[in-house]
């Protein structure tokens, strides 16, 4: 099993920005991919950004540009800073860790822009 546990959720006013870190324990051998998905209220869940052990890296449209993931596979976290926030980003927002076809998923960390 992997634990992702997520930090760095809050209240933020729009135009602001945070930064989401997710930190991976238990059997952490072979994940290839990481990354941030969110589920707004209402909303089915979706993804946000993911990154490879690779460093390749994948954004949703909507967020191109605003946000951007990092990793660091020696500490086995990732990293997403949110820059020019907006309402529509309000979300919980969930780690996921991938190995093979296996998905692992955090509890999520709320993400609510508004002023």
């Amino acid at each position: 099993q992997v634990q992702l546990v997520e930090s760095g959720g809050g209240l933020v006013q729009p135009g602001g920005s945070l930064r989401l870190s997710c930190a991976a324990s238990g059997s952490i051998f072979s994940i290839d991919t990481m990354g941030w998905y969110r589920r707004a209220p209402g909303k089915q869940r979706e993804l946000v950004a993911t990154i490879t052990s690779g460093g390749y890296t994948n954004f949703a449209d909507s967020v191109k540009g605003r946000f951007t993931i990092s990793r660091d596979n020696a500490k086995n976290t990732v990293h997403l800073p949110m820059n020019s926030l907006k309402p529509e980003d309000t979300a919980v927002y969930y780690c996921t860790a991938r190995r093979g076809p296996v998905h692992y998923w955090g509890q999520g960390t709320q993400v609510t822009v508004s002023s």
